[in-house]
């Protein structure tokens, strides 16, 4: 493990939607062929070691936002970064973003934001634990992580199987980290004191785990998104089950738990949210109402009430199990503003709208049907997913730019 004394940052470029890309991506995605042109080999050989070239094409930035990318990524000689920089700036230009709709009202909330010490680890989930720790899984780096946000200081536990992905995170009530190893098809579980990892080999066919949730009874519950199931792990026993969605290529991705014990979560490949008996295992599957809606991730409220991020769509939407209604409200930024990362904390829905530049954090009151919205001052860079601590403050990890954060609401 490694620890350091991580300087709290406030990023002056203001990036959003950067690419997924870091350390030991291995090279995942499509083949790509790069343009030709002065610096062509330099890029095609330093950036394809650790992700798919596919990273690079997909958007295009500014000089100085492609330069700021690649320094949280790689050490480059001064000769070598000018041939990138002017490469990347050409062929991959700025393509426009809708700017972040700033809506201002009566609830104050406070940044910090931390660099990882590992260049390219892109953070993944973040976690907030009893302790007042922020945890984060850096995906690309192999990494967990441990933010003291008081000191800033920061610990690495490097995982003993290479490439493991990992991906989701949770905690158990005796206070060991759980983790997915989308990469590898395992569940892993960190205990802090030690260091020790040990690794739950999920069934043939489970071979990216997501989402990880614990029950009120201790039982873990998970999402495997390509593979199409959900499943459970008794932590005591080390058993795992799963099963398969009987709609085809639906993404399991987001899982909350309701107060009663029963799991349910969105479907990103279809327009649906399910559930999963958790003494049978069988699942129930919930239409809704815009076959273009794509719900990411999910949030639940203390009514058992559902709320989901309409990547696709850009909207915020509300489904009440018990009636079955959905309701929902366009998201400020727009039809393309892909909200993402959301979660309920002190009466209100919380999300991030992910292709606004900046990333914008956006607060729904229920009560009064009104947003109220914040850049992140580091730009967010895509926020994938955030949750509450104990004192209802949000932790987020800002992917594309190596970083996580605490929001305090004030």
């Amino acid at each position: 493990m490694r620890t350091h004394r991580g300087a709290l940052v406030v990023v002056a470029v203001a990036l959003t939607a950067l690419p997924t890309v870091g350390a030991r991506a291995q090279g995942r995605g499509r083949q790509v062929t790069l343009p030709d042109g002065p610096g062509k080999d330099v890029v095609q050989t330093v950036c394809s070691t650790c992700h798919s070239l596919s990273n690079i094409t997909n958007d295009g930035y500014t000089r100085d936002e492609w330069k700021y990318l690649v320094s949280t990524m790689v050490d480059l000689t001064k000769d070598q970064a000018t041939v990138v920089l002017d490469y990347l700036a050409a062929h991959f230009p700025e393509k426009p973003k809708p700017p972040a709709v700033i809506i201002p009202g009566g609830v104050t909330v406070a940044f910090k934001e931390w660099k990882l010490p590992t260049r390219g680890s892109r953070p993944h989930d973040p976690l907030a634990t009893p302790d007042g720790a922020l945890w984060y899984t850096g995906m690309f780096a192999n990494v967990l992580g441990r933010v003291n946000t008081t000191t800033g200081e920061i610990k690495e536990y490097h995982l003993k199987i290479e490439a493991s992905g990992p991906h989701g995170l949770t905690v158990d009530k005796t206070g060991d980290i759980w983790f997915t190893a989308n990469s590898k098809g395992y569940i892993g579980r960190l205990d802090p004191g030690t260091g020790d990892v040990k690794e739950y080999a999920l069934p043939e066919g489970a071979r990216d785990p997501h989402t990880p949730v614990f029950d009120q009874r201790g039982t873990l519950w998970f999402t495997v998104q390509g593979a199409n199931m959900v499943g459970r792990l008794d932590p005591t026993t080390g058993a795992t089950q799963v099963v398969t969605l009987p709609t085809p290529r639906s993404n399991p991705y987001g899982m909350v738990i309701t107060t009663k014990g029963i799991p349910f979560f969105v479907e990103f490949g279809a327009n649906r949210i399910a559930s999963i008996d958790p003494a049978t295992m069988a699942l129930h599957e919930y239409t809704l109402p815009n076959e273009a809606t794509r719900p990411r991730r999910v949030a639940i409220d203390p009514d058992d009430v559902l709320w989901y991020s309409d990547y696709s769509r850009g909207y915020l939407g509300r489904f009440d199990p018990g009636t079955q209604h959905a309701s929902e409200w366009p998201s400020p930024g727009g039809r393309q503003s892909q909200p993402y990362a959301i979660t309920y904390a002190r009466g209100a829905i919380w999300y991030v709208e992910t292709a606004v530049k900046p990333n914008a954090l956006v607060r729904f009151d229920p009560k009064t049907e009104k947003f109220q919205t914040w850049a992140i001052p580091g730009g967010g860079g895509v926020v994938r997913n955030m949750m509450p601590n104990k004192e209802g403050n949000l932790v987020m990890a800002e992917s594309g730019l190596n970083m996580v954060a605490l929001a305090t609401i004030k």
